[in-house]
């Protein structure tokens, strides 16, 4: 099985409703049912923080009685290395931070590859804000504010597990409302656009969407026949066919869900 949890933001130090992700990753850890899990925490895009990783590491071991150990491709790990801990593990989980320059460094050191491995052999795939864009088609994503505060979003290119965009932080950045508006308008398909405390979790072909907040939503956002749309998914009610998702739209063909891994590795 072939899984995914797409988290938008919010505390994992938290609990449910105070703007934490409590119960999106018990379901993340609940899916590898495992009494004792591995996970992999991946910190590329924070420049392999050290806070980041003590405090996923403290969280997900004493919530979740993970074993918890990390990947910190800035302290130059072999490639033997680097495909041992992403192979093994049973749930990887990547960090929020600058997506433009996390794909770069994942593309150059062959990271990618190894992820779109490790999800075919059935490890959760998870992560909020970077690591949620990272398993879609490409993502909105705030990337060069990391250098220029003044800078805009930009359209960053994902792994291409998942076949659509997505934009987290919906709810909290109104900027990124208008850029999907724009961005949608010269890039026929649709967006998943989630409020923090709000996820996707999908398995194969079928997906839900899941929240920590009765007041988080997920939007499918997309043109059609000249109408921008902004649809409200249902949370929580059972599993549907993500391939439904894609018939929402009529200004492009609908595809397949997945896409061959090769030619997936550009950024826009």
């Amino acid at each position: 099985m072939r899984k995914i949890v797409a988290i938008s933001g919010g505390e994992f130090k938290n609990g449910s409703g105070q703007g934490g992700t409590l119960t999106i990753d018990r379901e993340i850890v609940g899916l590898c049912k495992k009494e004792k899990p591995g996970l992999l925490f991946i910190p590329t895009a924070s420049r392999d923080s050290i806070e980041y990783c003590n405090g996923i590491g403290a969280y997900f071991s004493e919530e979740f009685n993970c074993n918890v150990s990390y990947l910190k491709l800035y302290d130059n790990p072999g490639i033997e290395e680097i495909k041992k801990k992403v192979l093994s593990a049973d749930i990887i989980y990547t960090g929020g931070g600058n997506t433009y320059r996390m794909m770069k460094v994942w593309r150059r050191l062959g990271v990618d590859s190894l992820l779109f491995e490790a999800w075919q052999k059935g490890a959760v795939m998870s992560g909020m804000s970077a690591g949620a864009i990272c398993w879609f088609r490409f993502g909105a994503s705030d990337s060069w504010k990391f250098t220029n505060p003044d800078a805009g979003m930009i359209k960053v290119r994902g792994l291409g597990m998942v076949r659509m965009g997505i934009c987290p932080h919906y709810d909290m950045e109104p900027e990124r409302k208008e850029y999907l508006r724009r961005l949608i308008q010269n890039s026929p398909g649709v967006v998943l656009a989630l409020d923090d405390c709000c996820a996707i979790e999908i398995i194969d072909d079928n997906y839900r969407i899941i929240s920590s907040d009765d007041n988080a939503n997920a939007y499918l956002v997309y043109w059609s026949k000249g109408r921008y749309t902004e649809e409200l998914l249902n949370k929580e009610s059972g599993y549907g066919k993500i391939d439904g998702l894609y018939g929402r739209k009529s200004n492009n063909c609908l595809g397949q869900l997945f896409e061959k891994h090769a030619g997936m590795g550009r950024d826009d």
